[in-house]
């Protein structure tokens, strides 16, 4: 709909957003060739514009997602986009310029290392070619387990090598990973279920009605998630299937097509469902579907019962399981390592009622510390306490906050290599949430 850019005005910075087309303008592309060629250099633009084709059932009324204007990087916009905006133009306008670039090119590397009559191997890549990648790297959902390798630096035979350390691992089969909402999107896309108009909401559905709940990225189903999904699967059959959506929408295309009658569709999909939902409210009349309440090792004072978890306008929190008869909640708070500096009690994780994390000493109401920073397991060197990190665009430190004591020293993220414009790996700071 526009932002308003200095020296611009009010500029569409990027396309119809709700597209699966990836179809691009020769006008586009070739702005992108000219800004590739004078950036990079001739040795990354291919001989030929690239072009990608497009599942047969895409919509293609619209071209891809890409920026409307090549001149307008993400350099040129960050001071008038707020964060979030700019981190989602950045991700489309880098992607979209390294659709047009060359691919980049590794050496598939196998090391024998001598060390004391012992033979360690070492196998992976090194790279010999930045290619794409000098400006865009697909973060980790978008990389499957299988096609993963190991950097490698460059080496020489002969070359002495120092042991920095010996780890000795056990390695156990691992259970699938659970989906974070790209690779649940990935999914779906590879089994033509929806459309990128219905990813966002089939995420935010499952969440909001708590059929799953966000373990660090990952999705983990709840126990009610779990009991509407075995119901379904139970009642009706053929709609809870990874092919019927599929099907449908292949029905649907053929209605806008004029090759099916859309009564006919209908009819013949409610014939079925009707009688499926007819048994299932007779076989559910008397069955009262509750999730199993979770038990937590919070006594209740007034009554000395275990209190239970329960979901509220504002989230979840704690309840006395013996209501009506006892009232007692209590906010649901998870224990840090931290200590309060002031009284010397917990220091609980809590949530506001936008959702951003903070943390309160677990004597709120007399005790009234509260921080965005959060404790760490980490002990001050100097009075044992346990640290603080702070981490915003202004400082990013740890440091001890009991009173007398002063530690403190800059914080480092871990970082992951990042190529730059020369093709030569530089550390890039890992991102975080700063409150």
């Amino acid at each position: 709909e526009g932002m308003n850019i200095s020296g611009h005005g009010a500029v569409g910075l990027i396309t119809y957003m709700r597209t699966d087309s990836l179809r691009l303008s020769d006008d586009i592309v070739a702005e992108a060739r000219a800004y590739i060629h004078e950036r990079f250099g001739s040795e990354y633009l291919p001989e030929e514009p690239r072009q990608y084709k497009g599942k047969s059932s895409a919509q293609d009324a619209h071209e891809a997602i890409r920026p409307t204007n090549v001149s307008l990087t993400p350099e040129a916009v960050k001071n008038d986009l707020p964060a979030d905006h700019w981190k989602l133009y950045k991700l489309i306008w880098d992607r979209f310029i390294a659709c047009q670039m060359k691919p980049a090119v590794y050496d598939t590397v196998s090391v024998d290392i001598d060390a004391g009559g012992h033979l360690f191997r070492a196998t992976g890549r090194t790279l010999k070619f930045a290619g794409f990648t000098a400006l865009y790297e697909e973060s980790a959902d978008d990389v499957s387990e299988e096609n993963k390798e190991a950097s490698l630096p460059q080496l020489e035979e002969g070359q002495p090598l120092v042991q920095k350390g010996v780890t000795a691992e056990q390695k156990f089969t691992q259970p699938p990973p659970r989906y974070t909402e790209a690779s649940l999107i990935h999914a779906m896309e590879e089994l033509n279920i929806g459309r990128p108009s219905t990813y966002a909401p089939t995420i935010s559905t499952i969440l909001e009605r708590e059929y799953v709940v966000k373990e660090g990225r990952a999705l983990k189903a709840t126990p009610l998630g779990e009991i509407v999904t075995d119901l379904m699967k139970d009642k009706f059959t053929d709609i809870i299937d990874v092919t019927f959506t599929a099907r449908m929408e292949e029905k649907l295309d053929k209605i806008a097509e004029g090759r099916l009658e859309w009564r006919n569709v209908v009819g013949e999909f409610y014939k079925d469902f009707a009688k499926d939902l007819e048994q299932a409210e007779i076989e559910l009349a008397d069955v009262t579907l509750k999730a199993p309440d979770t038990v937590s090792d919070v006594v209740c004072e007034l009554c000395g019962r275990n209190m239970i978890v329960k979901s509220g306008r504002f989230g979840k929190f704690l309840a006395c399981p013996n209501y009506p008869e006892c009232k007692n909640t209590k906010p649901l708070a998870q224990v840090t390592p931290g200590i309060c500096p002031r009284c010397g009690g917990r220091i609980l994780e809590r949530k506001s009622k936008k959702g951003n994390k903070y943390y309160a000493c677990e004597n709120l109401k007399n005790c009234e510390f509260i921080t965005w920073d959060k404790p760490l397991e980490e002990l001050c060197p100097k009075c044992g306490k346990p640290l603080f990190r702070r981490y915003t665009r202004e400082e990013k430190k740890i440091y001890c906050a009991f009173e007398g004591c002063g530690y403190e020293r800059e914080y480092k993220p871990r970082g992951r290599a990042k190529l730059t414009e020369s093709g030569v790996p530089e550390l890039e700071d890992e991102q975080e949430n700063a409150q």
